[in-house]
């Protein structure tokens, strides 16, 4: 089977501080209590589409032995190691380049390690449709998520709605919009959020960024004669500096005239934020998201994330989230969560080990 899978993990989650952090970001806890850290449900997600030979995770070095503890049956040729953070398109650059150096003509799936998917059997079907679609046309396809809200925190992408076959041209793609416009979309039925999960042949992606990035295939194209290698890692020091730090959407997706989407229901999240997490999280009868031993008086609408041994007691307090990790402790309302870089970037005053 040539279909692979390419998981991106080197993000620190920042807007999920206190709880993601440098040393141990989001993507390797299990943040929905299931059993499972995201990381290992993206990979489990993929059984029968992708064999876990086939699956390369793209992370930093720091993140190396947490990767191999928790998917353990990846090789070391499976785990990528950036030198540096570059956004996504050289992270994926690096990964594709390894792939088509083994499988020129392989099918690829790129998904980050930190969303999750509540209908995984719909996904797959989504994802299977996606691959027969992109291994027989040199195209690029996407996964479009239906919204259920106007929400600024994602991307849109509007679609021909003419068309009625189930992968449809992509028209256009918009970068988080104002509410105002948000709501314009959603009411008007041919917009759907960005779920950053792509679908192509080799093939196709590299012809895309020779033609949109040509810089960035230029560097990995040189640095693939060294891949599978002892060299491979000074081959990548070299690569790294000539990319600039862009994501594939603005590098390629945004500028190509071949991208089409798939429509899919899956109870998608990219559980990016303490609100995606208030928003999947089961809650008791007041709208509270309570992980640890409580005594609550006059609590409602509120996150509560600590330490499992301690015991939380709180009096009179509604929408907030009350977060502790380590050797950190945020008590913040729910509806200023957008001032958490802001509060990480502060906190890096008193030391690199609270961020």
């Amino acid at each position: 089977m040539n279909n692979y899978l390419i998981i991106m993990a080197g993000g620190v989650g920042t807007r999920f501080w206190p709880f993601s952090r440098q040393s141990f970001p989001k993507q390797f806890h299990d943040i929905l209590g299931t059993g499972s850290t995201l990381i290992q449900q993206t990979a489990e997600r993929f059984e029968g589409i992708c064999p876990k030979e086939n699956i390369y995770v793209v992370t930093s070095q720091e993140y190396y032995d947490i990767t191999k503890e928790q998917l353990p049956f990846l090789s070391d040729e499976q785990i990528l190691l950036e030198p540096s953070r570059r956004n996504t398109a050289p992270c994926i650059a690096y990964a594709c380049f390894k792939i088509a150096k083994k499988d020129p003509n392989a099918n690829v799936v790129v998904a980050p390690a930190d969303h999750i998917i509540l209908k995984p059997d719909v996904f797959r079907e989504k994802i299977s449709l996606a691959l027969k679609y992109a291994s027989s046309n040199d195209v690029l396809v996407t996964l479009g998520i239906q919204p259920t809200r106007p929400d600024t925190g994602y991307g849109y992408i509007q679609f021909d709605d003419s068309d009625s076959s189930d992968v449809k041209k992509v028209k256009t793609f918009t970068e988080k919009p104002n509410l105002d416009i948000a709501k314009m979309f959603i009411a008007s039925g041919d917009y759907v959020w960005n779920g950053g999960i792509f679908i192509w042949s080799i093939p196709s992606i590299l012809k895309a960024m020779d033609e949109h990035l040509p810089e960035v295939a230029d560097a990995f194209r040189e640095a693939q004669i060294h891949f599978y290698s002892d060299k491979e890692k000074e081959a990548l020091d070299l690569a790294y500096p000539r990319c600039r730090a862009i994501s594939i959407d603005n590098g390629v997706m945004e500028k190509a005239l071949n991208v089409y989407v798939v429509l899919c229901d899956i109870g998608w999240s990219d559980l990016g934020t303490w609100k995606s997490l208030y928003e999947n999280s089961e809650k008791d009868e007041v709208n509270n998201v309570v992980n640890c031993k409580t005594l609550l008086y006059n609590v409602e609408d509120s996150i509560l994330k600590m330490a499992s041994d301690k015991l939380v007691v709180v009096k009179d307090l509604k929408g907030y989230i009350i977060a502790e990790h380590d050797n950190v402790l945020m008590i913040c309302p729910k509806d200023d969560e957008q001032l958490v870089k802001e509060f990480v970037a502060k906190a890096e005053d008193f030391g690199k080990q609270y961020i």
